[in-house]
């Protein structure tokens, strides 16, 4: 059940160069400035508006970058072959550079890939909690209590655990770091997966649950 003092989305023009009109741009949540979310391509710049304007990574919903726009025209149609192709096993935290100082691992692109195209879904909440609300009650009777529609939780549970996986890979695939620094790095990151393990109960699959150490889940 949504918020009823949640604004609307905003709805741009297709031709209005705005973040809200670029596929790698998605909303999170709502603060004063109204609907916020973060860039795909640049999440360390935080949260903003989609009325922000455009960087030079811009991609239109339904479209090709701009930075691809121009550079197709240059590029010489490529040979069809018919013969097979034999493909090496990429890694999926193989830095990828894509210029400038843009710098991600495969599997990142990959994910803004699978996103772009319809497949990158956040997993679905468990039925039971579908319309629910968590209320939150103060200890002190005066006061007043608080409901949270579970849905809202839900997200931002998602979103942490994105978050968790995103770092992992960065960890593993940091080049200054030693094997040892990685493992007990990594040692922290389980931990925290352990504490997240009582939101399991939220997700339908549980190939989409929070796994921790043995004996802290």
């Amino acid at each position: 059940m949504s918020d009823p003092s949640t604004p609307t989305l905003p709805v741009f023009q297709p031709e209005e160069r705005v973040c809200g009109n670029c596929k790698l741009w998605s909303p999170h949540s709502v603060d004063h400035r109204g609907w916020v979310g973060p860039c795909r391509v640049y999440p360390g710049r935080g949260l903003f508006p989609p009325s922000a304007p455009i960087c030079d990574k811009f991609a239109p919903k339904g479209g090709v970058s701009a930075q691809a726009a121009t550079e197709a025209p240059s590029r010489s149609r490529a040979v069809r072959t018919v013969a097979p192709v034999v493909r090496r096993k990429s890694d999926p935290n193989e830095i990828v550079d894509l210029g400038g100082d843009l710098n991600m691992t495969r599997e990142e692109l990959m994910e803004i890939f699978r996103e772009a195209a319809g497949e990158g879904d956040a997993p679905p909440l468990a039925g039971k909690w579908e319309g629910g609300t968590m209320r939150l009650i103060p200890g002190k009777t005066d006061l007043q209590s608080k409901d949270l529609p579970i849905d809202s939780l839900f997200h931002k549970v998602v979103m942490v655990r994105d978050r968790l996986r995103t770092l992992e890979q960065k960890l593993n695939a940091h080049p200054k770091l030693s094997d040892a620094e990685k493992v007990e790095m990594q040692s922290y990151i389980t931990r925290v997966y352990g504490s997240l393990t009582s939101f399991n109960h939220l997700f339908r699959e549980k190939n989409d649950q929070f796994v921790g150490a043995k004996g802290e889940e």
